[in-house]
């Protein structure tokens, strides 16, 4: 059977390797999917083979401390930032300019700082239920409602336990019994790995962020699409929504109802629709 990981090879910097899916033509326009917590590019395997199929060049890393990429050796090192100069190494070492870049969850996070601090690298972006830093900040208490898990996360050992134990009995309530937990477990499962995940949330969120009032950023001057779908268990409508008001390029909002958290797996077809729609009505200048 074939996998996307067929295609997949190992970037190396100073400090970490990655796996990197790489597939599609060479000549194509290129599209960066970039995953959230707790996946690895294998969220995006509804999508990858369709954007092929349509003629664009796709690359999908695993991020640090996810799937077969290196756990950084710190818990700072894990912060957003560096994802963020990870996403552009990539670029670099595939030789690659410009691309147009899609995030989900954490992935999003790591769209946006692409867009706002490369927007000369940015075709176009698609943010999947994590809205705009500075609209995730102002949402308000609905959404530091919403986030509570991520006070919890800050609790090393603490966070850990209540995940797994069980049967990762706290994982599988939280998501839900969302059906990607079993694609979870086995990597969350090998040592360090579920720490090295949780990490994200402990060196880019820690319990002051959640109060409000965050980072004075730049605006995100690529065409943007942000998805948010109605059953999402951590994130409200409104820090979407209001991503508008910090992007000064083309914006469109796209809805999912009755569609969870993990839209790339949930929705394919809705979200393979929705992606090659802007794309490919914003091509490479």
């Amino acid at each position: 059977m074939s996998s996307i990981y067929d295609d997949a090879r190992t970037i190396s910097f100073d400090d970490i390797r990655l796996r990197v899916v790489d597939t599609g033509p060479r000549d194509g326009e290129t599209v960066l999917l970039l995953h959230g917590w707790p996946d690895s590019a294998n969220l995006w395997r509804h999508q990858i083979p369709v954007l092929v199929d349509a003629g664009y060049r796709v690359i999908a890393p695993d991020q640090r401390a996810f799937g077969e990429s290196d756990v950084p050796a710190d818990v700072a090192s894990t912060h957003m930032f560096f994802a963020v100069q990870d996403a552009l190494r990539i670029l670099d070492d595939s030789g690659i300019e410009r691309a147009h870049v899609v995030g989900h969850d954490w992935g999003a996070a790591v769209a946006w700082g692409v867009g706002f601090t490369a927007p000369d690298r940015v075709i176009s972006l698609t943010a999947m239920s994590v809205g705009h830093p500075a609209a995730f900040s102002g949402a308000g208490f609905p959404q530091r409602e919403k986030s509570w898990y991520m006070l919890l996360f800050q609790f090393d050992g603490v966070a850990e336990q209540w995940l797994s134990d069980n049967d990762w009995a706290g994982l599988r309530a939280w998501t839900r019994e969302e059906p990607e937990v079993e694609q979870w477990i086995p990597d969350l499962s090998r040592p360090g790995r579920l720490t090295a995940s949780l990490n994200w949330y402990r060196a880019t969120v820690p319990p002051e962020s959640l109060l409000g009032g965050g980072p004075d950023l730049p605006p995100v001057a690529a065409p943007t699409l942000g998805i948010w779908s109605s059953d999402d268990m951590a994130l409200v409508e409104a820090q979407m929504t209001d991503s508008q008001q910090y992007v000064s390029g083309e914006w469109r909002y796209e809805r999912l109802d009755g569609v969870g958290h993990w839209m790339p797996v949930a929705a394919p077809e809705h979200v393979n629709a929705l992606l090659l729609e802007w794309i490919g009505k914003h091509p490479a200048s």
